[in-house]
């Protein structure tokens, strides 16, 4: 693939990275090998097999922040972390069909929840899609907001409930937590810039074309 313009494409790092790694080689966007070196260098911005194509590593929820505001062209993230986000300046053409999981509503196991109480309070690091599900039941909540292990807060009395992400659940298991109702499912999506999407159509066009074809 011939790129004229330079492009970002921002990755999260972690799973997703790696799950994305055998599509983008088969498109010849595979990054450097710095890439992959994480505890020998803290390098940001990587050079790619494809000239002017450029790959930067960062956080799952900057992933959204960092396209909206044009410092990537392109990103990958979930569309759990889209949809909290939900940025005017981001277009989302492509479900990539990896990182697959589901967003639940979780309780500890045998635990009665007070359906009737005036607020019941939920841990979550989706404060926006947890008040949106209880919103569209006619539930009011408090949301908790924590970052990280969630599946901590009703085992100490932090919250009645969580809303978290689920793959095996194994870690709700371990923690003797179950499902009570799956909110949504979660893939991770290709996401534009639409200001890069006018300025860069050819060559933006150019690469959500090849990702289509790879994917059909």
């Amino acid at each position: 693939m011939r790129i004229n313009s330079k492009i970002v494409l921002a990755i999260p790092k972690g799973r997703i990275a790696k799950e994305i790694m055998p599509l983008l080689s088969s498109l010849n966007l595979d990054p450097e090998k710095d890439f992959f070196e994480d505890e020998k260098n803290r390098k940001l911005l990587f050079k790619s097999k494809t000239k002017n194509f450029f790959l930067t590593k960062v956080r799952n929820f900057d992933v959204p922040t960092i396209v909206a505001f044009g410092g990537a062209d392109l990103g990958i993230v979930g569309s759990d972390v889209v949809n909290e986000f939900n940025y005017d300046e981001i277009y989302s053409p492509i479900d990539l069909k990896i990182g697959k999981c589901s967003m639940v509503l979780a309780k500890k196991k045998n635990q009665k929840i007070n359906t009737g109480a005036s607020i019941i309070k939920i841990a979550s690091k989706y404060p926006v899609a947890t008040q949106n599900y209880f919103s569209d039941k006619g539930k009011q909540i408090e949301c908790v907001k924590l970052n990280g292990s969630i599946e901590i807060a009703p085992l100490l009395g932090i919250s009645e409930m969580i809303v978290d992400l689920v793959s095996t659940g194994k870690t709700l298991e371990e923690n003797n937590l179950e499902v009570v109702e799956k909110i949504s499912d979660v893939s991770s999506n290709l996401i534009v810039n639409r200001i890069s999407l006018k300025t860069k159509s050819d060559e933006i066009n150019k690469i959500i074309n090849a990702f289509e074809k790879k994917l059909l």
